[in-house]
């Protein structure tokens, strides 16, 4: 996760519209997969520089999650193991690549407006939450 005025802060996060299957059109957090070797945090500011333009450090270990979809006949067709990070810019320039049709920085209160990937508002809204309390 990659907030505009830092993980501190907090202020905008930035999105990225999927390009390609599955999910083509979908609203999602920056990320893919990993090459081989590569460690997680390698493979997080890779993934980032590819989808967005944009240089990160990894600041801090968020959540592991799981998604599982399923076809029309309820086997799992696709399943995900999600390792998420809250990263810092360091530089760069906002642009989408990869496959990525769009890239957005996107206010809290914008988030219901986009079509977003199963989880992720959830993901999303416990992060700022999590970031309030820590203020307190």
């Amino acid at each position: 996760m990659i907030f505009k005025n830092g993980p501190k802060r907090l202020g905008p996060i930035l999105l990225v519209q999927r390009g390609g299957s599955p999910l083509k059109g979908y609203w999602s957090l920056p990320g893919g997969l990993l090459e081989t070797g590569e460690t997680l945090e390698e493979g997080v500011v890779r993934e980032v520089l590819e989808e967005t333009g944009l240089r990160v450090k990894v600041v801090d270990f968020y959540g592991l999650f799981q998604r599982i979809m399923r076809d029309a006949k309820g086997r799992a067709e696709y399943h995900y193991l999600l390792v998420d990070y809250v990263c810092k810019v360091e530089g760069g320039e906002l642009q989408a690549g990869d496959d990525v049709a769009r890239v957005e920085w996107v206010a809290r209160r914008d988030l219901k407006n986009y079509q977003m990937t199963e989880g992720t508002l959830s993901v999303i809204e416990e992060a700022y939450e999590r970031a309030l309390r820590k203020r307190t």
